[in-house]
């Protein structure tokens, strides 16, 4: 939903990857009523072994420790200005640009941090 959010609203390429293959028919469909499949791309993939460098939006909904683990490739391969938007769990000591604490539609209080790569390579 991220991905298509930003390209919807900013004209953003996104990539959204998960190992889960409902998850991604899940993302195709939401992607083909929003109309953005020019800007937007969903693979079934280890996100670890992703080829990232052309996204200038990247977004995680993945546990601290797995965030820790894609953080040197995330900022190894984006281009500085390219955005890191994480669910839930932040990416360590990595400084994010802004966090936005809110109740979603279910009731339930979410996180999302906004980093944005500075061609740092953080380990």
């Amino acid at each position: 939903r991220i991905p298509i959010a930003a390209a919807k609203k900013y004209g953003a390429r996104g990539l959204g990857v998960d190992i889960d293959p409902v998850r991604i028919q899940e993302a195709h469909a939401n992607l083909k009523i929003a109309g953005v499949q020019n800007l937007v791309e969903f693979r079934l993939e280890n996100l670890l072994q992703t080829d990232v460098s052309k996204a200038t939006v990247v977004t995680t909904f993945l546990l601290s420790a797995s965030n820790l683990r894609l953080r040197p490739i995330l900022t190894k391969q984006l281009k500085p200005g390219a955005r890191v938007v994480t669910n839930t769990f932040s990416m360590g000591d990595w400084t994010p640009a802004k966090t936005d604490t809110f109740v979603d539609a279910t009731g339930r209080t979410r996180t999302l941090y906004l980093y944005v790569a500075d061609g740092k390579v953080r380990q």
